[in-house]
């Protein structure tokens, strides 16, 4: 039997917002807007050319869940996004507006740069060795 993960979600503030954010400034591709039931939809977004974990954005739905977006592991990076050109999608990421909080550093795995998302969610952007 074969298993991976395929999606983790990512509380946010409104699909629409969300939506405009990863296809437009992250590049991702929509995957998937299905209407649900009492105003949720099944959103998924993921970077194009992949067919790994995808990103499943889940609009708040109560004061609590409000209360997490952008903070969903305590203020540590969440997610990781790895590339095959780091030069090239740090300068595109760059220029679209995402924030990162570093310069870019080589490890002993790769070259990475963290950077927060619409939300403040924090992410790598990682090229591995």
């Amino acid at each position: 039997m074969t298993r991976g993960v395929a999606q983790v979600a990512l509380v946010v503030k409104a699909y629409d917002e969300a939506i405009a954010y990863f296809t437009s400034v992250m590049g991702f591709e929509l995957v998937e807007d299905t209407p649900l039931t009492a105003g949720k939809r099944w959103v998924v977004v993921r970077p194009p050319g992949t067919h790994g974990a995808a990103v499943l954005l889940a609009q708040a739905a109560t004061e609590a869940q409000r209360g997490c977006i952008g903070k969903q592991t305590g203020g540590r990076v969440f997610l990781f996004l790895e590339t095959e050109d780091f030069a090239r999608d740090y300068a595109r990421m760059k220029k679209d507006g995402v924030r990162f909080l570093e310069e870019p550093r080589e490890e002993s795995y790769g070259t990475v740069a963290v950077f927060e998302d619409l939300y403040g969610n924090k992410w790598d952007l990682l090229q591995r060795n």
